[in-house]
């Protein structure tokens, strides 16, 4: 080979020196935000009162109405058309936009839960009725987006469309894993059985978007080996294993250091950290040590695999073990003619696990600070969706204008209610919530300033936040 042409190969040009430079940009910019004290990915800076993150996401939009938002009004004007001033000029999904919007009153029973009072639905979530003097809940959530996916995306990665990174990403790169032998951010997911109202779990819920490959989370599968390629072959055992890949690192290595390609780092360390969860991973999935009290606590699915109550358990293991953020999603929530129906299933299959990981963390004293999240991309609408006079197909529609979520842990107040919606469930009207003011929460709960965690990609810089975001003060303990 000309030797101009090696000397070309063993220096970068401009380009590959930035895109070498992009695997490092995280600690330049967490650096920058803190201060210029600590580098990307280390531990959560010590002013932080959360370490972690467990986001309980339910998919489909959970009802507020029935469960968190309980309106007199609505059960009193139950079959009565909405007033048009409150739906005039808004948009909502093409199967209610031209029919009569009658009030739909709440079909769950509700009563004061806690020494706090907060109203929860008493016959659809006692246990997180239990957990009521833990909890914040938001009444006040607002959204922009009117159908599942881009919604999902919105409250994940800041945009409607994909390709943006996904909070649980933001914050591998921001401030790294406390684990050697497990990943920063590992997604799982569940739904009810014989649910048929369920949503497409897509790849970019937990995706890296523009930032290096190695801050995408790990989806940890439902059944069989929790991910894939972890055993050896036969015929390989661990040494043969570990010499494999010291030859492929250096291969790797020398393929770097000609052309500067950063995904060649993110190839390294997954094969490394596949080969470390070798050990890991089946040490985290032996229930065997948890007491017969733990398991009872999180209900009967916690012993089948890919159930929300099994996942849940899994959660509380992995941020144990050093796991940044641990997303866990459940699909079944779009009632659109099954609110009397299979809603009920998704509130039997979600209440119990989700207050027994409260308590679990606060009884392990991890609840301090962690960071726990429940909630959907929006709510439901006030209106009835379908006939009237036919309760087993009632239903709702998404509704993005009001709806409620709660937090626990990681220094947000406990037993507090958080603004409110009108009368009738429909506009939230006081101290609203934007999706970009819970992320700039999260973040700054993290001891992040949502504002300064940014990553420059073509051409300018990019966070969570977008353009937009407020820290909610009102919340924090």
């Amino acid at each position: 080979m000309n030797t101009s042409i090696l000397d070309y190969h063993r220096s970068h040009t401009r380009r590959e020196l930035f895109a070498g430079a992009g695997s490092t940009l995280g600690a330049a910019a967490l650096s920058q935000l803190l201060g210029g004290t600590a580098a990307a990915a280390g531990p959560a800076p010590s002013f932080a009162k959360a370490k972690r993150v467990i986001y309980l996401f339910q998919n489909g939009g959970p009802s507020h109405i029935e469960l968190f938002d309980p309106k007199p009004k609505l059960t009193e004007m139950h079959g009565q058309p909405l007033p048009e001033s409150l739906i005039e000029g808004l948009r909502f999904s093409t199967m209610t936009q031209t029919k009569a919007k009658l009030c739909l009153g709440q079909v769950t029973e509700s009563a004061p839960a806690g020494q706090c009072g907060m109203e929860l639905s008493s016959s659809h979530l006692p246990y997180t009725s239990e957990i009521a003097d833990k909890i914040t809940l938001i009444r006040s959530m607002y959204t922009e987006q009117v159908n599942h996916a881009p919604a999902i995306t919105f409250f994940l990665t800041g945009g409607e469309r994909p390709g943006r990174p996904s909070m649980g990403a933001w914050l591998s790169y921001g401030i790294g894993s406390e684990s050697e032998d497990l990943p920063a951010f590992v997604c799982m997911t569940s739904i009810s059985k014989g649910t048929s109202c369920g949503q497409i779990f897509y790849d970019h819920y937990w995706g890296s978007g523009f930032l290096p490959s190695v801050h995408q989370g790990v989806k940890f599968r439902g059944s069989g080996n929790p991910v894939l390629y972890l055993e050896n072959p036969n015929g390989i055992d661990k040494g043969v294993r570990r010499g494999l890949l010291d030859d492929l690192a250096k291969l790797n290595h020398q393929q770097y250091e000609a052309v500067g390609d950063p995904e060649i780092q993110t190839r390294i360390s997954q094969y490394e950290m596949a080969y470390r969860m070798q050990t890991s991973v089946p040490e985290l999935t032996d229930f065997s040590k948890e007491s017969k009290a733990t398991l009872d606590m999180y209900g009967p699915g916690v012993h089948q695999k890919g159930h929300f109550a099994y996942n849940c358990l899994m959660a509380r293991r992995l941020v144990e073990r050093g796991t940044r953020f641990v997303q866990l999603m459940h699909a079944g929530w779009d009632q659109h003619n099954s609110l009397t129906t299979e809603f009920n299933n998704q509130t039997r299959d979600t209440d119990q696990p989700a207050a027994a990981l409260i308590k679990d963390l606060e009884q392990r004293g991890m609840l301090d600070d962690t960071l726990v999240i429940f909630g959907g991309e929006f709510g439901r609408t006030p209106f009835l969706q379908n006939d009237i006079n036919n309760r087993a197909r009632w239903g709702r529609d998404h509704h993005p204008y009001g709806f409620s979520m709660w937090m626990a842990g990681g220094g947000i107040k406990q037993g507090h209610v958080h603004g409110a919606t009108d009368e009738f469930g429909f506009h939230a009207v006081k101290n609203k919530m934007h999706v970009h003011d819970l992320q700039a929460t999260i973040l700054h709960q993290l001891g992040i300033n949502h504002e300064k965690l940014t990553y420059k990609f073509q051409g300018r810089r990019f966070r969570l936040t977008d353009v937009h975001g407020h820290v909610v003060k009102d919340i924090l303990a």
